[in-house]
């Protein structure tokens, strides 16, 4: 597949560095527009965004020790209100994580009918935020990491200084602390769910997931369900050779990891009924291509974006594990990271370009139509979409703003305003219903 991409003038490619095997094929194995005058930009965003364009989202800091795995103190979870079903439930609200190093907070809003948001409270996740040193944007440089279980109506969130994943019960747009957790690696960056198995991915000292299951209420770790991913911990820029997300094949019956350019890989580890994993993961390995963020399509496949060649593509995950891929379109913007997917659209995020680009999709993926680009405040990354499908949320990274969004049935956006979250420089993780 022809991965040659033509930016168009004024735009520029991020200089992202790959630790690749040779030739230009996927490999695999196992492992032993819209409104453009909206957002006016002063000479000092123009120059953080020109940083963000030569030199990508940042390079980060390594971690010196990895995290001593032992339960972290929890607190007493008291009774929320309850849905008909018995469980607190979400409504009506998104929350967005701080990532603040000096105190991780996730902010929660009220979601009003027209989309537009209010401010409603300050959470405490009682951990430490983390930041790759030099970065602007995205201090994680990785996908979920806020994230919510709807069966058990709970919201994980990292804490990447401190090593650890807060627990909160979810009562429309109110949380409640239950628990920190330790994530038994060092730096986590992403949490996937899936019925009762919950997973962590830790993104420095080689990386590593660790899973957990989900009891009363509260994550209880699986001392075997550890895993090593190999990664080159010397790999140079840090922010492109991190790990960038980790997720559920919509089946469960597989867990995903991208390696971005550590290898720019995708790492599949077979499940058992447990939710336990495969000793170790089978790679297919895109030369170039730095693996980031992705949604699933249908039961064994992925929507994924590029952040190499800045492309959004599908994949076909077989029951061995080997992805293969089945189309691709190529955005023409910067920093290509992140999606989100509502029906039949997709939403990619470019940090670089500050947009957002829609994507129509067809044939189970297999058609993918570019329906242009929308401008956003600087440093655009992690987007969430309201429960209807009605509204797009993104946060932007380098002044710390939601922009709120109406999403039209022609794929379109229509900006309807912004939110600054307190202490959301460089915040990642966002979750809407």
């Amino acid at each position: 597949m022809d991965r040659h991409i033509t930016y168009p003038v004024g735009t520029a490619a991020l200089p992202f560095q790959s630790h690749e095997r040779a030739g230009g094929l996927p490999t695999a194995g196992p492992r032993h527009s819209l409104r453009a005058g909206r957002f006016h930009r002063s000479p000092k965003e123009q120059q953080i965004v020109r940083r963000i364009l030569l030199t990508g989202v940042a390079a980060a800091t390594a971690l010196a020790a990895a995290a001593v795995c032992a339960p972290a103190a929890t607190a007493s979870a008291t009774a929320a209100a309850r849905a008909d079903d018995g469980r607190p439930h979400a409504h009506h609200a998104v929350f967005a994580q701080t990532n603040n190093p000096a105190g991780n907070q996730v902010v929660a809003y009220h979601r009003a009918d027209d989309g537009r948001l209010t401010q409603t409270a300050v959470y405490d996740t009682g951990g430490l935020g983390g930041v790759l040193q030099g970065s602007v944007a995205d201090h994680l440089a990785s996908q979920g990491s806020l994230t919510y279980d709807p069966e058990h109506a709970l919201l994980y969130a990292v804490n990447a200084g401190s090593n650890t994943v807060s627990v909160f019960t979810v009562d429309g747009d109110r949380l409640k602390l239950v628990e920190q957790v330790e994530s038994c690696g060092t730096f986590p960056v992403s949490v996937a769910v899936h019925g009762d198995v919950v997973y962590v991915l830790n993104a420095l000292n080689r990386g590593s997931i660790q899973g957990y299951r989900v009891v009363d209420g509260h994550l209880k770790r699986k001392t075997h369900w550890n895993r090593a991913l190999g990664l080159d911990p010397n790999a140079k820029p840090q922010f492109t050779n991190t790990p960038g997300q980790v997720g559920f094949l919509a089946d469960g019956s597989q867990l995903v990891v991208t390696t971005k350019a550590n290898g720019n890989a995708i790492d599949v580890f077979a499940l058992d009924s447990s939710g336990a994993p495969a000793d170790s993961p089978t790679v297919t390995t895109v030369p170039g291509a730095v693996p980031f963020g992705f949604v699933p399509n249908g039961r064994h496949g992925l929507f994924l974006t590029e952040a190499g060649p800045n492309v959004l593509a599908t994949f076909r995950v077989r029951a061995d594990g080997r992805a293969a891929e089945k189309a691709s379109v190529a955005t023409g913007q910067s920093a290509t990271c992140w999606v989100v997917a509502v029906g039949d659209l997709l939403f990619v995020s470019n940090a670089g370009s500050s947009t957002l680009t829609g994507i129509r999709t067809a044939d189970h993926g297999r058609q993918l139509t570019l329906l242009g680009n929308t401008p956003t405040d600087p440093g655009t990354t992690d987007a969430a979409v309201s429960s209807d499908g009605h509204h797009l949320y993104v946060q932007t990274g380098v002044n710390g703003i939601i922009d709120e969004f109406t999403v039209n049935d022609d794929g379109s956006l229509t900006p309807i305003g912004s939110q600054t979250v307190p202490g959301g420089v460089g915040g990642e993780g966002i979750v809407a219903f």
